[in-house]
């Protein structure tokens, strides 16, 4: 599946080893901005960083997941992945971030559907979930504008920050999936 062009300037591809250094400059350059909905932006070290890479490349070599590097114009400018696959019941998560600075672009958008439509069609699972900070408007609208439904929302579920916020759980079944039927990125 990856790597894969998006657009003409946007492609996804499994993270390596040689990332490191330029996805932890991208996290502390929006440190503050991903603090905000990320539970381990505050305290990432470069060594997090790298452990998350490893992390990222086992899961792929053990068939639970990936993880991507979502790059604009060769610049690595966000991550879009799956937490892990359960495979007996057919479903995963989804997660993803992207910089402040390349955000109202679709670029996220682009790489949610891209994600979804390979867990859904090649991967033939059943569902895929994703949970948001009920303030984080940008990242909703991502999971609304790919046909994603709101399913309710869990109350205080993440610590972020030293506050607990609730999650907005949203998901998709295969079988409302139309990739092609999917309403171009904004």
């Amino acid at each position: 599946m990856l790597p894969l062009r998006l657009s003409d300037a946007h492609s996804l591809r499994l993270l390596e080893d040689s990332d490191t250094v330029e996805l932890h400059a991208l996290i502390e350059a929006n440190r503050a901005y991903l603090s905000r909905w990320m539970p381990w932006a505050s305290h990432q070290s470069l060594g997090d960083t790298s452990a998350f890479i490893a992390g990222a490349r086992r899961q792929v070599a053990e068939n639970d997941g990936l993880q991507a590097a979502v790059v604009f114009a060769g610049r690595l400018v966000g991550v879009v992945g799956f937490h892990s696959v359960d495979w007996p019941h057919r479903k995963t998560s989804l997660g993803y971030w992207l910089g402040e600075a390349y955000q109202g672009h679709g670029t996220m958008t682009r790489a949610v559907r891209a994600l979804v439509d390979h867990a859904l069609g090649t991967w033939q699972l059943h569902r895929v979930e994703a949970r948001v900070a009920p303030e984080n408007l940008r990242s909703r609208a991502v999971l609304e504008r790919v046909g994603f439904r709101c399913e309710g929302t869990l109350r205080q579920a993440e610590l972020v920050g030293g506050r607990f916020l609730d999650n907005v759980v949203y998901a998709v079944l295969a079988s409302e999936w139309d990739a092609p039927a999917q309403s171009p990125a904004r």
